[in-house]
């Protein structure tokens, strides 16, 4: 029997129930739509996280104070002091890959302006530290190496308080706002940056220079982080070692021993958030699919409502002489075009449920061309896999049974 021949007799047949037809395609549109949508996701996700290193710095060096441990147990880093400004200059001043490098102190501290105040995130570093971290002066300057020596009372602060602490048409630059009890004056603030990938805002940051927030507000003598800008992402792990063999011989720590400090890179960050998204992408595409099985059962069992129904049917078709293999091929078609057309459909729905998700979370919407094309495929297979038994079980009914049976 002629293929098209075979479509427009099954697509016929699917029309006489069409509200049948639906919800056996129900399944398959359900489960193709969700797997579309996770892998979407998943993949707008891992653009995100490419997007946010990308503007942090491809190239950034984190050296960060070691973990305590007691027992084997994790205790954190906040009573580790272990990294000092002295290890800051020594890298300045001997690290050849490194184009950049700054203290780091970060605090939280309730900001005031009048009868505004917000609590926010401070920021310690020295003059490198807008390179290295790529924030950009929307208005005003940056600190001097005078206001680091004179532990100068100066901020730049971002968007998000300014929003909070200023008027719309107030210009905050040259203004005086506290810090605590600190009146500090703000010389510059920053462009927007937006959130990150862990939803923590970029632009509630108030950067001072780092004596001030070392000395003034956290009165430490030691240093919470390093960073370091490489020369290039190329080096990047020949700064890693660089830095690591510094800090080592200058905290005198011996070979094979543990050190009291870590360097981490983007790129290792990079690869851990992707592992992590990666595997709960496929989760939720797994549990996903388990739709996909469930759909492809309603299509057996439907295929089955249809061959008792139409048994005479297939008998009357064998006694004016049928092949067996014409009643397969009827059947099995009526399965895939099931299959297909609720593909179709989920694909569609799956497309448009990435899209919204990818607006609401603010991710880049990206259509996964590798995902529409295997869903087409799983739906045919799921077609063929599903309605073949009923199929078979059709075309090996005997003729003279099937026209005798009510």
């Amino acid at each position: 029997m002629n293929i098209f021949n075979l479509i427009k007799i099954a697509y016929k047949s699917l029309m006489r129930n069409k509200m049948r037809a639906f919800l056996t395609m129900l399944g398959i549109v359900i489960g193709i739509s969700s797997v579309i949508t996770m892998v979407g996701v998943g993949e707008s996700s891992q653009a995100s996280i490419n997007n946010q290193v990308s503007q942090m710095g491809t190239n950034l060096i984190m050296v960060q104070r070691a973990r305590m441990r007691e027992r084997g147990v994790s205790t954190g880093r906040d009573n580790v002091q272990s990294l000092k400004v002295k290890d800051v200059d020594l890298l300045a001043e001997n690290a050849k890959y490194l184009s950049a490098v700054s203290p780091v102190f970060n605090a939280n501290a309730q900001i005031i302006n009048g009868n505004y105040n917000w609590q926010g995130s401070v920021m310690g570093g020295n003059t490198d530290l807008m390179d290295i971290r790529k924030f950009e002066l929307a208005t005003g300057s940056n600190f001097t190496d005078d206001d680091i020596r004179k532990y100068a009372k100066v901020a730049l602060i971002g968007h998000t308080i300014v929003e909070e602490l200023f008027d719309e048409n107030v210009d905050p630059i040259g203004k005086t706002i506290r810090v605590g009890n600190m009146p500090v004056k703000v010389i510059g603030t920053l462009k927007p940056k937006g959130e990150n990938q862990m939803g923590d805002d970029q632009d509630d940051i108030l950067i001072m220079p780092y004596t001030t927030v070392q000395k003034r507000i956290l009165g430490i003598d030691f240093v919470h982080m390093i960073m370091g800008s490489a020369i290039s992402e190329d080096v990047a792990e020949n700064a890693v070692d660089e830095i690591e063999a510094l800090l080592r011989a200058s905290h005198n720590i011996k070979d094979g021993a543990a050190a009291d400090f870590e360097v981490r890179t983007q790129a290792e960050m990079l690869e851990m958030m992707s592992s992590i998204s990666g595997m709960m992408t496929t989760l939720l595409t797994a549990i996903a699919a388990i739709s996909l099985i469930v759909g492809g059962i309603g299509i057996m069992n439907i295929m089955y409502v249809t061959v008792t129904e139409r048994t005479k049917e297939i008998g009357l078709r064998m006694s004016i002489g049928a092949h067996n293999s014409s009643i397969l091929l009827q059947f099995l078609c009526e399965s895939v075009i099931l299959s297909l057309i609720g593909g179709l459909i989920g694909i569609l729905l799956g497309l448009l449920m990435s899209y919204v998700l990818s607006m609401i979370q603010g991710m880049p919407f990206i259509v996964s061309t590798s995902a529409v094309i295997l869903s087409f495929v799983v739906c045919a297979a799921t077609g063929i896999f599903f309605g073949w038994y009923p199929a078979k079980k059709a075309a090996s009914l005997d003729p003279i049974n099937a026209l005798r049976y009510e």
